[in-house]
């Protein structure tokens, strides 16, 4: 029976192409669903402030009239303009294994590509960095993470045979909370802060530090991650959607800033309770009961052993300074009294030895890899 390929133009049909993937990884233990109405509000064009710059469109596999596949095929012009090439990014993939059904599902978003004047087709890639990038290559046995891609190891195989190559891979590490600061780290600190005049700046409401840093710490982003793979700068639009999104759900013992002696912004890391496991059990609904998971994972004593590093940021004259070691020690600490044993660095470029220079004092583990691929038009 031969594969159909069809727009999704409907609420209806909107609604299935987003929970196939929720029935295609129902009984996966390493899975972990995405909550349904982030992804409502991502692929709306009122809701989701990329589509100032982005344009998309959703398709549906089927077969024997039953849906089997899924993808989304994405233009983001500013990182088009940004990095000067014409590219069409696929995204939200997933497929039964059937070599015939993932060929219709890309050649749907070549072809949509194509019609636009675009030259190249790579992914799985999203709006914007914001959102779940890379496919997974290794690591198909490890409890995935809320901001990861989660695939069946049969992915990467269809992509190579389809004649898909590598563009940029992605490395994952789990990092074990040390008992102690280590010394060395300590001792970096202290020096870095004597040295450049920069102080920890904590907060205890999230209504100010939304006031006060929640601009800054978003064009820090912009700053810090501007030379990253397919990185185009935050949008007014997007800075203001994400401070009133992320700022007020974050245990705010977990943030912490640098400033210096004007009281500039130099430095963020943000990391919360680990919500895998929460979001899990409530199969990426709120109700009935899945916002009580949630509130546990993120407000009460008993949470996951696992934290995740949302975001690590520095601006790029203080890069390779030791100001992540300043980040850390406060960190550390507070990581050691709310009972977390390891943290999970999401994903980092392979390439990027900046980045992981960061965990050289610590026990860790490179336990994930995520590539995405690329492939000319023709």
């Amino acid at each position: 029976m031969s594969i159909t390929i069809k727009k999704v133009s409907t609420k209806k049909e909107l609604k299935q192409f987003i929970r196939f993937n929720y029935e295609f990884y129902k009984d996966n233990p390493y899975s972990v669903p995405d909550l349904y109405s982030d992804m409502v509000e991502t692929f709306s064009k009122e809701k989701n402030a990329a589509f100032e710059f982005c344009e998309a469109d959703y398709f549906l596999a089927y077969k024997d009239g039953k849906i089997v596949g899924r993808i989304a095929g994405i233009i983001n012009h500013k990182v088009n303009k940004v990095w000067n090439k014409k590219g069409v990014r696929f995204g939200w993939i997933d497929f039964i294994d059937d070599l015939e059904v993932s060929s219709a599902l890309l050649n749907a978003v070549e072809e949509w590509g194509k019609a636009k004047g675009m030259e190249y087709i790579q992914g799985p890639l999203g709006f914007t960095d914001f959102d779940a990038e890379g496919m997974l290559v290794e690591g198909f046995d490890q409890l995935s993470t809320m901001a990861t891609i989660y695939n069946y190891p049969y992915y990467p195989e269809h992509m190579e045979k389809l004649g898909y190559e590598k563009d940029a891979d992605w490395v994952e590490y789990k990092i074990f909370i040390p008992d102690a600061i280590p010394d060395k780290h300590r001792r970096i600190s202290e020096l870095v802060q004597k040295k450049y005049n920069l102080k920890i700046e904590k907060y205890t409401s999230a209504k100010k530090i939304a006031a006060e840093r929640g601009q800054a710490i978003f064009e820090l982003m912009n700053e810090a991650y501007k030379e990253f793979y397919g990185y185009s700068p935050l949008s007014q639009k997007q800075i203001d959607q994400y401070v009133s999104k992320y700022l007020p759900i974050v245990d705010l013992r977990m943030v912490t800033l640098v400033t210096d002696s004007e009281d500039k912004l130099v430095a963020v890391g943000l990391s919360m309770p680990s919500l895998a496991e929460a979001l899990q059990k409530g199969k990426g609904k709120l109700f009935p009961f899945g916002w009580f998971y949630l509130l546990k994972a993120l407000f009460m004593k008993r949470r996951a052993k696992m934290l995740e590093l949302l975001l690590v940021a520095v601006k790029p004259e203080y890069q390779n300074k030791g100001v992540n070691a300043l980040l850390f020690s406060d960190l550390i600490p507070i990581y050691q009294k709310l009972g977390f044993i390891f943290a999970e660095s999401n994903p980092e470029l392979e390439e990027n030895g900046k980045v992981q220079a960061q965990w050289e004092y610590f026990e860790t583990q490179q336990h994930k890899r995520r590539r995405a691929f690329i492939r000319k038009l023709k």
